[in-house]
């Protein structure tokens, strides 16, 4: 490799020869003859001119930067490589339109805030003063319990019809198919009403054997109030949706988990029960979640047969005030309240069926808060000391 020769040598010896070991210079003779070393008469390359001085290439070590391996480091906080002999400047890449996202949802988050706080339509002293009273804690009472059983039904149900879907028997995978047809493609409150007005069809209910003497029977609109309609409503609904996600639960399932099961003399059902659906809770559980949180919110429904549920609740007063807004806001602030201890439920249900899929689970909200406050206090680390690795989560 030829490099330029230091000026300094240059102007002490302007005419000075070079040979291979020195022979030449001021004493030496000039430049040595072609096939010669200093005369001695080896084998050496050709010299190269007076004047540049030639310097064997010696390989560059390879420092190690924080973000990868390269002269002097590639990364940010290293040294940047040589291009052309001159380091080269790292420009990090911009995001103006990051910036003016940003900037408009700000935006529009102070102006929402503005209008609430200034608005005087909101009337927020008739929110508090209707927040806790006795008839908006009784109606959120009866949307917590229509949510609860309803949804006891239909994931006790769906999970029975999941499994006569997948049943070799015809018949009853055709049953199951058509419950699902039928109840998935009705609307809810088509349901509801149709549950409530069931005494139209069959003014008396009893229970006996078939085409045979019937052992209990009664009233059609005394077993079945508006309270038990929209339970059947809502349960039997969800029945079909929940039938469909455990399904697909089941399925993620690779079926040598099931032939292993049979092979060592476990029955189907103890198959399923012990094997098939501890495995298959991973893909269950998440839309489970969010089918508990669309049946607090679709709960509100039952408010058409009269249920004394939180949204009936607050329409009962705000017919007699005429306070529409402030009322429909006591509703929505109960519904966020709910539906928020309901998601931090949810995620940590699936943060512990995920243990055995993840090879590190996700930080918990306090985790990471803990992880930040620890980062903010931490002591500076020295210069080129590596970073310590995360713990892993305790599991």
């Amino acid at each position: 490799m030829l490099r330029r020769a230091d000026p300094r040598l240059l102007q002490a010896a302007p005419d000075a020869g070079y040979d291979g070991d020195g022979a030449g210079g001021p004493t030496g003779g000039g430049i040595a003859a072609a096939g010669t070393r200093g005369g001695s008469g080896e084998d050496e390359p050709p010299s190269a001119p007076a004047g540049i001085v030639t310097e064997p290439f010696a390989a560059q070590p390879l420092a190690t930067g924080p973000t990868g391996t390269g002269p002097g480091g590639t990364g940010p906080g290293g040294a940047a490589e040589l291009i052309g002999g001159e380091p080269a400047t790292v420009v990090r890449l911009r995001h103006p339109w990051r910036w003016v996202a940003g900037a408009l949802v700000a935006l529009l988050v102070a102006m929402l805030v503005r209008s609430l706080a200034t608005n005087p339509r909101f009337d927020w002293s008739v929110v508090r003063e209707n927040f806790t009273t006795h008839a908006t804690l009784m109606g959120l009472w009866v949307t917590i319990e229509l949510t609860v059983i309803s949804m006891a039904i239909g994931i006790t149900l769906g999970t029975v019809l999941a499994v006569l879907r997948l049943s070799p028997n015809p018949l009853v995978s055709s049953a199951s198919w058509v419950y699902v047809w039928v109840f998935r493609g009705t609307p809810v409150i088509v349901q509801i009403l149709f549950w409530n007005f069931v005494a139209a069809l069959y003014p008396t209910l009893s229970i006996g054997i078939p085409f045979g003497p019937s052992f209990v029977q009664g009233n059609a609109n005394t077993v079945v109030t508006p309270f038990v309609a929209a339970i059947l409503g809502l349960g039997l609904n969800e029945a079909a949706y929940m039938a469909e996600i455990v399904r697909a639960g089941i399925l993620s399932v690779p079926e040598g988990q099931s032939e292993a099961a049979l092979s060592l003399g476990l029955t189907r059902l103890q198959t399923m029960r012990t094997i098939v659906l501890p495995q298959a809770m991973r893909v269950i559980v998440p839309p489970t979640g969010n089918e508990v949180i669309s049946m607090l919110k679709t709960s509100s429904l039952a408010s058409v047969i009269a249920v004394t549920e939180l949204l009936y609740s607050v329409q009962i007063v705000y017919s007699r005030t005429f306070q529409q807004i402030p009322l429909l806001l006591v509703a929505v602030i109960w519904y966020l309240i709910v539906t928020t201890i309901l998601n931090i439920g949810q995620y940590y249900l699936e943060r512990r069926f995920a243990r055995g899929s993840a090879r590190s689970l996700p930080l918990t909200p306090w985790q990471r808060l803990r992880r930040l406050v620890g980062t903010n206090h931490a002591r500076p680390a020295l210069a080129g000391a590596a970073s310590p690795a995360p713990r892993s989560d305790r599991r």
